[in-house]
């Protein structure tokens, strides 16, 4: 009698545990299907001046044009008789960007700005979820060359006309309204400046540039919002070389949404369109009217089903 009672005992026990583990295997399974992508957390790959966590579709072509005027304030030589910088133009930039699978891209672009050529690449490392999975990271790296004529011997070696930028974007969506991102990259660059100061010291930049961006997007409506983007630069050369101002790259700018259009209206002190340049080439400031308005121009063509 007590081998059986211990018997059914051990039955029983087992049925609970093996009710336990199917119950515990069907709330996994549920919340698989709960633990959805998030979507949206931006409406295009840039915001003013950093890139975005946003990708192109699989077998997609986001074909963009980017413009930037001259500076608005008299004192960064801007004023009424340039009708407030819009007689010149600052950068302007042509790019195409092609998505191989949906989380893998490849791009080309040419600025205005050192006549830049970039070849771009872009990868999702990790989705942001429902639950579980709080942020996407991606990775994004770019190789620049420029064409431009030689105003002395500094191209006799053509690698000096390269530069190099890696970058990995870290954003999450809050709610349907607000996303921010962090972005740390690194530039390198094979041509640098030296230059002698006041003191007769030989000052010489830095050929690789480590910055910080921080990024965030305030939907007003379901197709209009308001962003902003600010870069940090960690660099002595920039702090001690007094005659050459340098300042960090800050935008703010207005995201609307037409239909298969995206467009952004943007002010920012930054002159160049891409990393490569506006990184370590700022030198206008906000205080002193070095302002610029901009404007980009997104259209994704669908060119394969997926």
């Amino acid at each position: 009698m007590r081998v059986f009672l211990s018997i059914l005992l051990l039955i029983f026990s087992v049925n609970l545990n093996a009710q336990d583990d199917l119950l515990d295997m069907l709330e996994e399974e549920s919340d698989a299907d709960n633990n959805e992508e998030v979507f949206a957390t931006w409406k295009t790959m840039k915001l003013v001046n950093i890139h975005s966590t946003e990708m192109v579709k699989k077998n997609a072509l986001d074909f963009r044009v980017a413009h930037r005027f001259g500076n608005m304030g008299v004192e960064s030589g801007g004023g009424p008789h340039s009708f407030y910088g819009l007689d010149n133009s600052a950068d302007i930039r042509i790019s195409f960007d092609y998505g191989i699978t949906e989380r893998w891209q490849i791009g080309i672009g040419r600025s205005k700005y050192n006549e830049l050529i970039d070849f771009s690449t872009k990868y999702k490392i990790l989705a942001q979820k429902e639950k579980k999975v709080p942020v996407t990271i991606v990775a994004y790296g770019a190789a620049g060359i420029t064409p431009e004529k030689d105003p002395d011997t500094r191209y006799d070696d053509w690698q000096n006309r390269m530069s190099y930028f890696l970058q990995v974007l870290i954003a999450r969506k809050f709610g349907q309204r607000f996303s921010m991102e962090l972005a740390p990259s690194m530039l390198h660059r094979n041509m640098v400046t030296k230059v002698v100061d006041p003191d007769g010291n030989t000052l010489t930049d830095e050929n690789t540039n480590y910055s910080l961006g921080v990024g965030a997007r305030f939907m007003i409506t379901k197709r209009v919002g308001i962003i902003a983007d600010y870069v940090y630069t960690f660099s002595e050369f920039r702090e001690n070389y007094s005659p050459r101002n340098f300042y960090d790259p800050f935008g703010v700018g207005v995201e609307i949404e037409t239909g298969g259009h995206v467009f952004h209206l943007t002010l920012t002190n930054a002159s160049g369109l891409v990393e490569n340049n506006y990184i370590p080439e700022t030198n206008d400031s906000w205080a002193k009217g070095g302002i610029k308005l901009g404007f980009n121009i997104s259209r994704v063509f669908q060119l394969a089903k997926h």
